[in-house]
């Protein structure tokens, strides 16, 4: 490869029978001119009768990158006509690195699937949604399973990843779910009392923001919040152990996925999205309280004093009944699409987002679901 001369690159193609050659000479470096490989493939496809293509390289002085690339192009020209390529002829270096290129598939692009017709665009994604309702029925009838094996004391809960998993689902989620739930009540007191001084009403402004967020407001808030900072979290966790094959090595040692990275996150964001929208419930109408002293006609025991008649026990508890729901749809969607991870680098950026969608689009269905119910029932 130290060769000073720069020969420009060729190729010759030597045909023995069923059997070709493709010799490679010159220099194969970029600034260097060289045979395009479109060319080349063209050429292997249109031979006739022959079923093996190998590779002489003894030849080349000087070669960098854009060599492998023209074998690539090469490779899959031979094999897309049912060619059967033989590497064994080529140096180790070059080999090892094209059958890396080999070892990582090509994603399929955007372009690709807009080739298709709408057909069967509309078939393939059907196709995908009932296999991953499949894997998800699958998953769910697990985690019922070990949750059954739970209460009877069959399966175990390490205590001190459990304390962990509480403290990062709890505590250190407090801080943002209080500020942007406060935030929240602020400005739905805010709107509420630019509307209510038209009627001189200022003081109803606590029953918009008690029910508000009692009701609706605390839990979804709370729950799009955990979507993005806790579903994506496990997704994340539980995805890299999928690519790195610690899940692999659990089932090696007969303990269960499951058990030991669903069951501690359920439970542990189970218990704590309730508290969370307790606290979420509190910083609304704290901010609610702020705007109605400071711009509204009222005192701040008139706000409390309406807050108190306006906002009941079954209000709160329905709320705080939400949450719990949103929590598990929260950590059943990142623990899913954690274990459901692929196995390389980018699958585990694709599970976190597909996780936090997921959770998000559910949260806003399963709120929908409880709205209707609620209004049948008189609640």
């Amino acid at each position: 490869m130290g060769s000073e001369s720069r020969d420009q690159a060729s190729i010759d193609f030597q045909i023995e029978g069923k059997s070709a050659v493709l010799v490679l000479s010159g220099t194969w470096i970029v600034g260097v001119p060289r045979p395009s490989p479109v060319d080349a493939s063209a050429r292997i496809k249109s031979i006739s009768g022959v079923e093996k293509l190998s590779f002489d390289l003894r030849a080349i002085s000087d070669w960098d990158s854009i060599l492998l690339v023209f074998l690539r192009k090469c490779y899959d020209a031979a094999v897309e006509q049912g060619i059967t390529v033989s590497t064994s002829d080529l140096p180790e270096g070059i080999r090892n690195l094209l059958t890396l290129s080999l070892a990582v598939p090509e994603q399929k692009s955007a372009e690709m699937d807009s080739e298709n017709d709408w057909f069967t665009r509309v078939g393939l994604q059907t196709l995908r949604i009932c296999g991953g309702l499949d894997d998800f029925f699958v998953f769910l009838g697990q985690f019922v399973i070990d949750c059954g094996a739970f209460v009877v004391g069959r399966a175990r809960i390490k205590l001190r990843d459990f304390l962990h998993l509480l403290h990062e689902t709890g505590g250190r989620a407090l801080p943002i779910v209080a500020l942007l739930n406060g935030l929240t009540g602020l400005i739905i007191a805010f709107i509420g009392v630019i509307q209510l001084q038209k009627f001189a009403a200022d003081l109803y402004v606590a029953d918009l923001v008690g029910l508000a967020t009692t009701r609706e407001l605390a839990a979804v808030i709370t729950g799009v919040i955990m979507a993005g900072r806790t579903g994506a979290a496990f997704a994340a966790q539980i995805g890299s152990m999928q690519v790195n094959e610690e899940v692999d090595a659990l089932q090696t040692f007969g303990v269960s996925p499951m058990q030991f990275l669903v069951l501690p996150r359920v439970y542990a964001l189970l218990l704590m999205m309730p508290l969370l929208c307790v606290f979420a419930n509190l910083f609304s109408m704290l901010g609610g309280y702020v705007v109605a002293v400071s711009i509204a006609d009222i005192s701040g025991i008139q706000y409390m004093n309406q807050l108190k008649e306006a906002v009941s026990l079954s209000d709160f508890f329905l709320g705080i009944f939400k949450s719990c729901v949103f929590g598990l749809i929260v950590a059943m969607a990142g623990c899913y699409r954690g274990l459901n991870c692929g196995r390389d680098a980018a699958s585990v950026g694709q599970a976190a987002t597909s996780a936090v969608v997921t959770a998000i689009t559910w949260i806003v269905i399963a709120d929908a679901i409880f709205a209707v119910i609620f209004q049948i029932i008189g609640i």
